[in-house]
């Protein structure tokens, strides 16, 4: 039987952002801040954009691809996609699901994207508004827990407990995204370094949680494409070829109340094995990752998960010179991820780990050949993705 996998099969060949913005404070619409990124990623590819024939996303993004097709001027729009599920879970997903696509011939130029302007619409970080709440609200908001921060700490308190963690783990991984972020002019941070004094002195948000704990909340857009590997190396950069993609969750993770069978977990760990399964490397293979960080300590949960530590062996790796470029065991979240560069669902992430395949990154570890992106710990589904340089095929 042929083995079925994705491996080797596509590549990145462009990658796109627009400026990042404080939360409501685009001055543009959701739609144009997704046609900026997407031609910005069309530039950084060289092509023209009516090569695109395909569009994927997630968490629910508005900007219609048959929308997006009309104002791009494409011949023909054969492929358009989106993964389910709120939050960050789905930015390993879309690329997998656009890799997928192209793996199969459905189409041949996939844009992966994602677009936030939140002063249009509802701000994330806030209880949703209304009086009325159906579906898993019903079950928490009698009892406060109404914001993503409020829903998540509790089973980020269990793993934590569980495991004799403590808070110094969390800070870690707090200092390490602001340091990247002083390195980074892209960065919503930058010029604005956190030192373990502040983040000891900042406010509780929710415990075990401090202000530092929690990831941003910002508008802009962000795209990559997907080219079949065959093509690869007739554009402008460094491929960045994909070596596994895998999504899901556990046995009833979904299962509402928090009363799922396994509850402190970040929903990796049936995920992770299928990941290193497809892309053939292991843990220890992978020079520099990208992990989503709704809050720290997601971050934590999904390294365990991903198999870079044992639980019990978190207070000892979770140290700022482990996490930091170029010389950490660990380089982790080089741009200054979603606590320090941008809230852009987790998609920007995928971008500096395309950067750093490249050698462009602004905190960059020396040679990149793994590099890989967690996508949203503790939501469901969530997704984990792993890029290579041409010498791991």
């Amino acid at each position: 039987m042929t083995e079925r996998t994705l491996r080797g099969k596509v590549a990145i060949v462009g990658v796109g952002e627009t400026t990042y913005y404080k939360h409501g404070k685009s001055p543009d619409p959701e739609f144009v801040l997704a046609l900026k990124a997407i031609l910005a990623a069309c530039a950084d590819a060289g092509i023209d954009p009516r090569k695109i024939d395909g569009f994927a996303s997630y968490s629910n993004d508005r900007n219609e691809p048959s929308r997006l097709a009309a104002a791009l001027g494409l011949p023909d729009l054969r492929f358009s996609n989106m993964m389910w599920g709120g939050g960050g879970g789905g930015g390993a997903g879309a690329v997998g699901n656009a890799a997928a696509a192209v793996a199969a011939g459905m189409a041949d130029c996939v844009v992966v994207y994602r677009a936030l302007a939140q002063g249009q619409f509802q701000r994330f970080g806030a209880a949703a508004p209304g009086g009325v709440a159906s579906g898993e609200p019903a079950l928490n908001a009698p009892y406060g827990l109404m914001s993503p921060a409020q829903r998540f700490a509790m089973r980020a308190m269990r793993f934590m407990h569980e495991n004799g963690i403590g808070h110094n783990a969390q800070r870690a991984i707090a200092l390490a995204a602001y340091a990247h972020a002083q390195r980074n002019p892209r960065a919503v941070m930058h010029g604005k370094p956190l030192t373990a004094e502040a983040y000891d002195a900042s406010r509780w948000i929710v415990e075990p949680w401090r202000l530092y704990d929690c990831c941003m909340e910002n508008d802009g857009a962000a795209a990559v494409i997907i080219v079949p590997a065959e093509r690869a190396r007739d554009f402008q950069h460094k491929p960045a070829y994909l070596l596994g993609s895998a999504q899901g969750s556990e046995y009833r993770n979904g299962a509402r109340g928090h009363n799922a069978p396994l509850y402190a977990t970040s929903s990796f760990t049936t995920v992770a094995p299928r990941l290193y399964g497809m892309a053939k490397v292991k843990p220890s293979d992978v020079d520099v990752l990208q992990s989503y960080e709704n809050f720290t300590g997601g971050v934590l949960m999904s390294l365990v998960e991903h198999g870079f530590f044992k639980a019990e062996e978190a207070n000892e790796f979770l140290v700022p010179e482990n996490l930091m470029a170029p010389t950490g065991k660990l380089p982790l979240n080089t741009s200054g991820g979603n606590l320090a560069e941008c809230y852009m669902h987790g998609l920007e992430l995928q971008i500096e780990a395309v950067r750093q395949l490249r050698g462009t990154s602004t905190a960059q570890v020396p040679d990149v050949n793994v590099s890989m992106v967690i996508s949203g710990p503790m939501v469901t589904p969530v997704s984990s993705m792993i890029l290579g340089s041409g010498e791991t095929l």
